[in-house]
């Protein structure tokens, strides 16, 4: 049987009769450091063979006998498939070599990389592989060239993706021939991720394995946004970062109307239909995917465009919507607020590139409606933290019913479910009344018939769909009590129920997997991380990894021990975390109550257009800013409309959160909008004034005086809903001091002389001011 054997495996070896020498080398080499072998006892026994057949004694018959045994010895005991893998690591061997010339090629096209990557691809996987220190070399290249230039992402990725890694992501990459670029980093914030999670040659967890997907992912590069630009003559995108940050609003809008009126090259529209006709009528989600985006410290959180496709309908019709996606995402690489992110981290001189990561929308269609089971941001540092029994360092999620766009965006009289992973049964709520409260009412779908991503209650939305997995997601109220179905199958009440996502929690690996998953990236990138998901069907998909900032641990924080009530500005007890802020001078506040009676939408946006110019005019001043409870809301009935180049100078952003029909603004902790503060070291502080015991002298700061005008004075006609007050002038030269003590949940902002940048241990103070019966409505000093 072994003669057989090395009959056939000879025959495979003379398939590639170059490498004949090279495939013996590695059998001698596997039989020295198996068997003993040595050359010396194979020349002996090759002789010994040579003098028993009466060969003539020469060299050229000693290696012809030698070869010979090498086979035999070799094909002995061993299976069809090891044979397979040593011819084939000699193959390797060679494709190799000849895919390391290509590469370091100078000037080489991304096709002939390409070429000579597929040929050393197609050569089954196996389990031998090219010498981890000869691979590493030309991992790093290929990253460089397909996926990223960031040496602080290269320096990770080059440990986790493979050579084959880089082929599946160069076979479903769009290009073309003039321009090939790159597929920017939340495209390979999100590779890395899922290789990190579930290595390609290193044993797997069997339980992520099992649980652990990406969507179908394709990935339109940089070149395309660099072709579109140079075609259309818009090459005055690649100057308006250069621009006053005050003229780059009109400059995008204008920029804006000509991307409209813009067209792609026609063979890449070839290129989109074909696409398009190749994955059918599949709702898409097109991702931003910048080759700064994602990138370690600066995670870019929200200031790029993603939007949804519904991608149904004739084929004219797909192509077209799938262009006017495509032109926002685009678009976004130069508006306002990600040039303004750009400025402050010295990141202008870069020339950013716009990819696009073009993913299948997790989820099924239920009638016209389109969604996951549920979505959401998980974090493997836990910033919020309002009991003492939770340990930060397990991570939290903030999750949501349907597409995760509620989890990750401000939202209006909605409640996301954040689920502290150290006690995922822990709420900050207690009753059931609370529960329902702070409880998700609105669902985000897309909506397959008229193409567009749609906001629908809940029970709207589950009244006409029969969702199989309802069991999980919802709790049902009885009386006064609220709890999760007891049994898969029964019948739920609906009009009774309120989305809490108990079962999930408590009778699936759900949280068990996302503790893993988050421990994994956390080693992995050395620091924390948040990653975007979708669950849907019992499987979990990594959607976006990126690092995640995470504001510098601050020392306990000693609060006053005695205060005058006069030089209370406010006090607070809930969202705090961790700072002390002294020595502010000037405070801006949009006073909600005056927001709120504003009557026209334009003059809504004229608020927002004065606040962005206060913090231009006060850069370098040292001021806060405090207005109406939903800063980076999506309703701008319910909050001004700014983005992160209007609020970015500020020291403070502080929401003054007036309940309105009972609820009180949702907490930002974990969406973009909170990594922003984050990032740019803004402290946010929230104050509830109608909380029982929360001191808010709204009074000093209307009866004060307002030198809005002096500031800008043809903002002047803004004066009743917007206040700029020098704090020295009005309380006899002091300054405005905030401390949160985020252990005992307990903050104040006070008057005091100039104090020295220092923090200290906890005190009493709110609890001071409290005995002594302050008015939550002082009057001016």
């Amino acid at each position: 049987m072994d003669l057989i054997k090395a009959y056939r495996m000879y025959n495979k070896m003379m398939q590639h009769p170059h490498l004949i020498d090279e495939i013996r080398e590695i059998f001698l080499t596997c039989l020295i450091s198996e068997k003993g072998f040595t050359l010396e006892a194979l020349r002996n026994e090759a002789l010994n063979q040579v003098r028993e057949v009466g060969l003539e004694e020469n060299e050229e018959a000693i290696k012809e006998v030698k070869d010979a045994l090498i086979d035999l010895h070799f094909a002995e005991g061993r299976s069809e498939s090891e044979i397979e893998d040593h011819i084939n690591l000699a193959r390797k061997r060679d494709r190799f070599r000849n895919l390391t010339a290509v590469i370091n090629t100078e000037d080489v096209t991304s096709r002939r990389i390409q070429r000579a990557l597929k040929e050393f691809c197609d050569i089954p996987e196996g389990r031998l592989f090219i010498p981890p220190n000869e691979a590493e070399v030309v991992r790093v290249a290929l990253i460089n060239h397909f996926i990223s230039n960031q040496l602080s992402f290269i320096g990770v990725a080059k440990k986790h993706l493979t050579t084959r890694d880089v082929f599946d992501v160069v076979q479903r990459s769009h290009w073309n021939e003039r321009r090939s670029g790159k597929i920017g980093g939340k495209a390979a914030g999100m590779l890395l991720a899922y290789r990190i999670v579930l290595p390609r040659l290193m044993e797997k967890d069997p339980e992520l394995a099992e649980f652990v997907r990406i969507p179908e992912s394709y990935y339109f590069n940089s070149g395309i946004f660099s072709d579109f630009i140079e075609f259309n003559d818009l090459h005055r995108c690649h100057s308006l970062k250069y621009e006053p940050q005050e003229n780059m609003e009109k400059a995008f809008e204008e920029i804006g109307e000509e991307f409209e009126r813009a067209e792609y090259p026609k063979e890449v529209v070839s290129k989109f239909r074909s696409f398009l006709e190749e994955i059918g009528e599949q709702p898409l989600i097109l991702r931003s995917s910048s080759l700064l985006e994602d990138s370690l410290g600066h995670a870019f959180s929200g200031k790029y465009e993603s939007v949804f496709v519904a991608n149904q309908g004739d084929l004219d019709t797909r192509l077209k919507d799938f262009i006017r996606g495509l032109k926002q995402v685009h678009l976004s690489t130069i508006s306002p607020g990600a040039l303004a992110y750009r400025r402050e981290r010295n990141l202008l001189d870069f020339d950013e590139r716009m990819s696009v990561l073009v993913q299948n929308v997790v989820g099924r269609r239920f009638g016209d409606n389109f969604f996951p089971f549920a979505a959401g941001v998980a974090f493997s540092v836990n910033a919020y933290n309002w009991s003492p029994k939770i340990q930060k360092e397990e991570g939290m999620v903030r999750m949501v019913f349907g597409l995760g766009t509620r989890a990750v965006d401000r939202v209006v009289r909605d409640y996301p479910r954040m689920v502290p992973l150290s006690h995922p049964q822990l709420r900050p709520e207690v009753t059931a009344d609370e529960i329902q409260k702070y409880s998700q009412r609105l669902v985000d779908a897309v909506n397959l018939s008229d193409g567009r991503l749609e906001t629908k209650p809940y029970l709207e939305l589950l009244e006409d769909v029969e969702h199989p997995e309802l069991f999980y997601a919802v709790s049902v109220r009885e009386d006064m009590h609220l709890s999760a179905p007891m049994f898969k199958g029964g019948t739920i009440p609906l009009a009774k129920t309120c989305l809490t996502f108990e079962n999930l929690l408590s009778k699936t690996p759900f949280i068990r997997i996302m503790k893993k998953i988050l421990s994994r990236l956390h080693q992995a990138y050395g620091g924390p991380i948040e990653v975007e998901f979708a669950w849907d069907d019992n499987k979990f998909y990594l959607l976006q990894c990126r690092s995640h900032p995470v504001r510098e641990e601050f020392g306990l924080v000693t609060l006053p021990e005695e205060m005058d009530p006069e030089r209370v500005l406010f006090t607070n007890n809930r969202g705090i975390t961790n700072s002390a802020i002294r020595n502010i001078e000037y405070l801006v506040y949009v006073d909600p109550k005056a927001y709120a009676n504003i009557e026209t939408h334009r003059e809504k946006l004229a608020v927002g257009r004065v606040v962005g110019e206060l913090n231009r005019r006060l850069y370098r001043k040292r001021f806060a800013l405090f207005g109406p409870g939903r800063w980076g809301s999506n309703d701008i009935t319910l909050g001004v409309k700014v983005g992160y180049q209007d609020i970015n100078n500020t020291l403070i952003l502080g929401e003054i959160s007036f309940e309105e029909d009972g609820f009180a603004p949702e907490v930002s902790y974990g969406t973009h909008f909170f990594n922003d503060l984050v990032e740019a070291r803004i402290v946010p502080v929230a104050v509830y004034p109608d909380d029982d015991g929360v001191v808010f002298n709204e009074a000093f700061i209307l009866g004060s005086r307002n030198s809005l005008a002096e500031w800008i004075p043809e903002y002047a006609c803004h004066a009743a809903s917007v206040h700029v007050i020098h704090i020295p002038s009005a309380v006899d030269g002091r300054l405005l001091h905030v401390l949160q003590d985020g252990l005992n949940q307990q903050g104040i902002g006070y008057f005091g002389f100039k104090e020295a940048e220092v923090s200290g241990s906890p005190g009493s103070g709110i609890s001071h001011l409290r005995s002594t019966g302050v008015r939550k409505w002082a009057e001016p000093r």
